[in-house]
């Protein structure tokens, strides 16, 4: 297997339980990387950035672009050879620049494009029953929905294959990932 094919990304709108799943993925021995975006927004409301995404986007964009592609490269170096999960991947920093038509250099958007997790990404739908809003999370229903449509087309434009993660409880949503990963013939 190449060192890429242990990098598993689950993405999909705000709320849809990546960090309850991540949790759980945590909890059976497996290394997780948690997402930038919260980091970022909290760092920023602490010292009074304008980095965020409801005040400067380009600027949240930039940083959570330059954070993602940290640390991608932080686990690939590390040669693993056991999976490791993300909350989130590179190409979701790229599918925000393209909801909100941010510009970019395009070197730079090339070069994030470059760095590759394994081809099944997992995208958890919105699920209206766990959904809520917070200090950090701040979009509606219907945002969450579109977001999960950007995401889904920018990572298949990408060449990934995305794989919706079923609605269950957060152990059978774990074992569907890994038997998905690992099929049993």
């Amino acid at each position: 297997m190449d060192r890429t094919d242990y990098l598993i990304v689950l993405t999909g709108g705000p709320g849809v339980g990546k960090t309850a799943l991540l949790a759980e993925f945590q909890k059976q021995g497996f290394t997780i990387v948690q997402e930038d975006a919260r980091r970022i927004i909290r760092e920023q409301m602490e010292t009074g950035g304008d980095a965020l995404p409801w005040k400067n986007k380009l600027h949240y964009a930039q940083l959570m672009l330059d954070a993602s592609c940290i640390s991608y490269k932080n686990q690939i170096i590390k040669s693993p050879r056991q999976y490791i999960f993300f909350d989130r991947g590179i190409p979701d920093t790229l599918a925000y620049i393209a909801m909100e038509n941010l510009i970019f250099e395009t070197e730079l958007l090339q070069e994030a494009k470059q760095l590759r997790y394994h081809i099944k990404v997992f995208i958890l739908p919105p699920w209206a029953d766990i959904y809520k809003n917070d200090d950090e999370r701040k979009q509606t229903w219907q945002e969450a929905e579109d977001t999960l449509k950007v995401m889904k087309d920018t990572y298949e434009k990408l060449g990934y294959e995305t794989i919706t993660v079923p609605q269950a409880s957060i152990e059978q949503r774990a074992r569907f990932i890994l038997e998905t990963l690992d099929p049993k013939d």
